[in-house]
């Protein structure tokens, strides 16, 4: 017996493969959002799993729909293999190369067109899939018609529980990470091997920086002697708890506007 793995709203209510083939296709799918959450396994330092970025992003999936149970969306069965080749190296890490991850998203998402749907959400966990995804995105988009989404957890909204410095270069296995996991699953981590490690940018740096606009090419190990990025021995299970809500929240926010978005209304009539 399965006691709990499959329990809850999240999985009898917007859990796809639950259905039939039958009740999926007599499914209302003018503005159904299927979800395909992809998350990663890698090191995520001496403290936490490898299994962090998928265990977060489960979580958080919960949760959101938690918020918003009369939406129509439905999930699909979590990816939790990523591109984690910046982990190469490190004991644990499962990855995906680029054109491997792109065509296992391009065909699951042909499938789901062939079944109907027409809005497909590209939820990341994983830092290293963001550009990927992006640009998976548009081409699902040119490739099947879809309205196609790509979303990151929005850790903008905890600006409030954390420091700064944790704000900016809290990349991997910090506070924030460590925090979830320890509300998600608090067996799963040892806070007695928690660390604290920030890079070390020079102080005349004013343009340069791990991501963003103006950015150098880094794996985890020319950054970090621990595997991680941040501040592990400051994270609390209550901090975990107010993160994993705060940024919920944030996430059926959006849930709720892609469900309701029409990409025909976008183009000017000019």
């Amino acid at each position: 017996m399965l006691h709990g793995r499959y329990s809850g709203h999240s999985f009898e209510k917007r859990f796809l493969p639950r259905l039939t083939s039958k009740e999926i296709k007599e499914l209302d799918k003018e503005n159904a959002l299927v979800i395909l959450p992809i998350g990663a396994v890698e090191q995520h330092g001496p403290h936490l799993p490898v299994y962090t970025d998928t265990l977060i992003g489960e979580g958080l999936l919960v949760e959101a729909l938690n918020l918003i149970p009369d939406e129509d969306v439905w999930i699909l069965p979590f990816l939790p293999y990523g591109k984690s080749t910046e982990h190469l190296g490190m004991s644990g890490t499962i990855t995906l190369s680029a054109d491997t991850l792109q065509a296992v998203i391009r065909d699951i998402a042909k499938s789901i067109r062939e079944s109907g749907f027409k809005k497909l959400l590209l939820f990341n966990t994983h830092g290293g899939n963001h550009d990927l995804l992006n640009m998976m995105a548009r081409e699902v988009r040119i490739e099947t018609g879809m309205n196609v989404f790509r979303l990151n957890p929005d850790y903008s909204v905890i600006h409030s529980l954390i420091s700064d410095k944790e704000q900016k270069y809290g990349i991997h296995g910090g506070e924030v990470e460590t925090s979830m996991v320890l509300a998600l699953k608090e067996a799963w981590v040892d806070m007695e091997l928690s660390p604290t490690e920030f890079v070390h940018l020079p102080k005349d740096t004013q343009h340069l920086y791990l991501k963003g606009n103006s950015y150098f090419a880094w794996v985890m190990k020319d950054i970090s002697e621990t595997g991680i990025a941040g501040d592990a021995a400051s994270a609390t299970i209550e901090k975990g708890e107010q993160i994993l809500q705060l940024v919920s929240e944030s996430f059926a926010g959006a849930i709720k506007e892609m469900i309701r978005f029409d990409l025909r209304t976008v183009k000017s009539t000019i």
